[in-house]
């Protein structure tokens, strides 16, 4: 027969085991798709019909808020570090390389939120506009939609160091790989992800040595065309077409390009370059109802990337600074 104190010991471990459990339970219900139902309820109108006016006006920008909320989470998580200025306090992660001057989007983003906080002040955080407006410009474009789970919170500190280390244009594939794991993102997560790149526009500087250094995985004709918007010297900050074919519409063009060696960035080719996601690229080729739901599927991974809940950071009143 067990002794008084061995029970309570159980008993307290019982209670413990149970506390936390409902603690845990708590953290990982903050994120929910009805966070703003009662406290703001126009958010996700309100948002739609600004990320739909800005693709409107221009196609390009579809392209720049999935790119912003992909650069926003793999730092800190999805946080809306980026969104931060440089400051006494704050080293802004948009002057990391990754993000300088090719970065984009952040006055839809302020403006959205200016929208947001006239309606109902301090409730909508910013990390949620930048994850519902990736959601949001994917649709305006001809892509998937999906269920956005809300209730991030803004963090009141940037990384520009870390921001730094963003996935990079130059990046083989075993690294692109490791990279998303350590987000919990798996192979197919990065394909996926990847096939953003039927949309939006790439700067010279990043697709320049690609183009001209007679690489084995590049089509000849596909890198000539390309040097008349990239000279080999100057024109750094020129733009050229993801997908030559179907720029502005979110399809499955961008795999048929990698099985052509007509991937723009180095990074896009090694997807389809005799490695272990050749048969990813090759699928999504083929069936884009697959890549779409792939795609959403992992825009959803990406955003539960260590959110700030509960009392951690803060509502921000204006995205680029902290209260």
């Amino acid at each position: 027969m067990a002794s008084f104190s061995q029970t309570n010991k159980f008993t307290c471990t019982i209670f413990v085991s149970t506390l936390l459990l409902i603690i845990s339970t708590q953290c990982e219900a903050q994120l929910s798709p009805t966070f703003y139902d009662a406290t703001c309820p126009s958010a996700l109108n309100t948002i739609r019909t600004g990320i739909r006016n800005a693709a409107s006006r221009e196609r390009r920008m579809a392209a720049s808020l999935i790119r912003l909320h992909f650069h926003d989470c793999f730092v800190q998580g999805c946080d809306a570090s980026i969104l931060l200025d440089d400051s006494s306090s704050i080293d802004s992660e948009k002057n990391a390389l990754p993000n300088f001057k090719s970065a984009r989007g952040f006055e839809v983003i302020d403006s959205v939120k200016s929208q947001l906080e006239r309606v109902c002040p301090g409730v909508v955080s910013c990390a949620d506009i930048v994850a519902v407006a990736a959601r949001d410009a994917s649709f305006a474009v001809g892509g998937p939609s999906w269920t956005v789970k809300l209730g991030r919170r803004d963090s009141t500190t940037a990384s520009r160091s870390l921001a730094e280390n963003l996935p990079s244009f130059t990046d083989g594939l075993d690294k692109l790989i490791s990279t998303f794991a350590t987000k919990g993102l798996n192979a197919r997560d990065l394909v996926a992800l990847s096939g953003a790149h039927t949309i939006g526009q790439a700067q010279c500087a990043f697709f320049r040595d690609r183009i001209y250094n007679n690489q084995s995985n590049i089509d000849a004709g596909f890198a000539s065309t390309r040097r008349r918007q990239c000279p080999a010297n100057g024109g750094d900050s020129n733009l050229s077409p993801l997908d030559l074919v179907t720029p502005n519409s979110f399809d499955n063009n961008y795999f048929k390009n990698l099985i052509q060696k007509k991937g723009l960035l180095a990074s896009d080719q090694v997807l389809f370059s005799g490695g272990s996601t050749d048969s990813i690229v090759d699928e999504y080729s083929k069936n884009p109802s697959k890549f779409k739901s792939d795609f959403a599927a992992a825009m959803i991974k990406m955003a539960d990337i260590s959110p700030l809940t509960g009392t951690a950071g803060q509502i921000r009143r204006v995205c680029n600074i902290v209260n």
